[in-house]
């Protein structure tokens, strides 16, 4: 195990001082270290792909760069590493962190994609090592990085497995363009502290008024299907665990499917905005029975923390100008009941605090269980 100095800082003395990419709990400490860090500029990216190409923007602009990302969404940064990267010689570190290693217990979201990480970079013609978990073994990573990238002009992969890095504290938060003078004059009105409901308030709630029949719940990635399932599993729910940001798409599929249903997406803002393209395709296509809960705390909260751009982004507006029927914001739970009656596709923003309950366990019952649980229920209450 190394402290994430050791690696950032000869790092920086090869040139790399541009960090991008979405959080995962083995890179908190990378990300951690860079937002803290003012020599060091860290964008947090929307999605993996997008980590990408800002990334190689830097690049063509003169500085070298990094994106980070969990293995599971490599997927999401094909396209760019092949289309951009690859034919237009641009040369980006990357480092992709190995959730679901053959041989160490980890979530099931990340099985597959933990046995054929390695096999999807080499079909990409992407170069790979172990990240270094070692302080003398640094120099040589970050030489053997360089030396194919400088003659390449292509992209390298350093693949860290778990607890390579020793845990760093987040010092600041906040996204720095938030304190480049924007504050939060175009984005939405962000509510005290002391004015928020807790997001296990929020879903207590929203388990109160749904029926268990006429309504299926979907949950995002993270905290909040864990929460739900906290607070009563229940077969008319579904928790999504990897995926992240296709639960409102995953919805809207149901809700088509399933006209006689009510269906209901608990969205999360980083989740959002990974697909915020996702909002057009909803208010074009969602029918009476679509809506939308988001809940936005605006941090990626089960990683650490690190805040996402919610705070400048007025969600509302943008689901409006897609085309969602009706449109809700609070603060508080109070509104669930108008928002569920309202003519949809509807859409609810609740602005939420951070916390979190002590112990929240992982839903015990496996995805595939879920999925099939739900089938047998909608099916028997048809």
């Amino acid at each position: 195990m190394i402290e994430a100095s050791q690696f950032v800082e000869p790092a920086r003395q090869q040139g790399f001082d541009f960090w991008t990419g979405v959080p995962c709990s083995y890179l908190t400490p990378f990300i951690n270290y860079t937002i803290g860090d003012k020599g060091l500029t860290y964008i947090s990216s929307a999605n993996e792909g997008d980590a990408v190409a800002t990334a190689s923007g830097a690049v063509l602009g003169g500085r070298r760069a990094v994106a980070m990302m969990q293995n599971s969404g490599l997927g999401n940064a094909v396209s760019p590493l092949t289309s951009l990267n690859h034919i237009f010689q641009i040369p980006v570190l990357l480092i992709i962190t190995l959730r679901g290693e053959p041989g160490r217990p980890d979530e099931p979201q990340h099985q597959l994609m933990g046995q054929i990480t390695q096999q999807l970079l080499e079909t990409m013609e992407i170069p790979w090592n172990w990240f270094p978990e070692d302080e003398q073994d640094i120099g040589p990573a970050l030489h053997s990085a360089v030396t194919h990238m400088d003659t390449s002009r292509r992209p390298y992969a350093l693949v860290m497995r778990k607890d390579a890095v020793a845990p760093y504290p987040l010092q600041r938060s906040a996204v720095r363009a938030n304190q480049q003078g924007s504050g939060h004059s175009h984005g939405q009105p962000v509510a005290a502290a002391a004015e928020l409901s807790s997001r296990h308030d929020v879903l207590q709630e929203l388990i109160a008024r749904t029926n268990v029949i006429e309504t299926i719940l979907i949950a995002s990635t993270g905290f909040a299907g864990r929460e739900l399932y906290a607070i009563e599993d229940r077969p008319n729910q579904l928790y999504m665990v990897g995926s992240m940001g296709c639960a409102s798409s995953l919805g809207l599929g149901l809700s088509m499917a399933r006209p006689d249903k009510k269906i209901v997406i608990v969205d999360g803002d980083g989740a959002a905005l990974m697909r915020m393209g996702n909002l057009a395709t909803m208010g074009a296509y969602a029918g009476s029975n679509f809506y939308h809960l988001l809940l936005d705390n605006h941090v990626h909260e089960s990683t650490g923390g690190q805040a996402t751009v919610s705070a400048v982004i007025d969600f509302p507006a943008i689901a409006r100008a897609c085309g969602y029927r009706n449109v809700h914001r609070c603060t508080g739970f109070e509104g669930l009941s108008g928002f569920l009656e309202s003519h949809a596709p509807a859409f609810m923003h609740i602005q939420t605090d951070g916390c979190v309950p002590h112990r929240l366990p992982r839903p015990k019952i496996q995805p595939a269980d879920v999925a099939c649980r739900l089938m047998t229920h909608m099916a028997a209450n048809a």
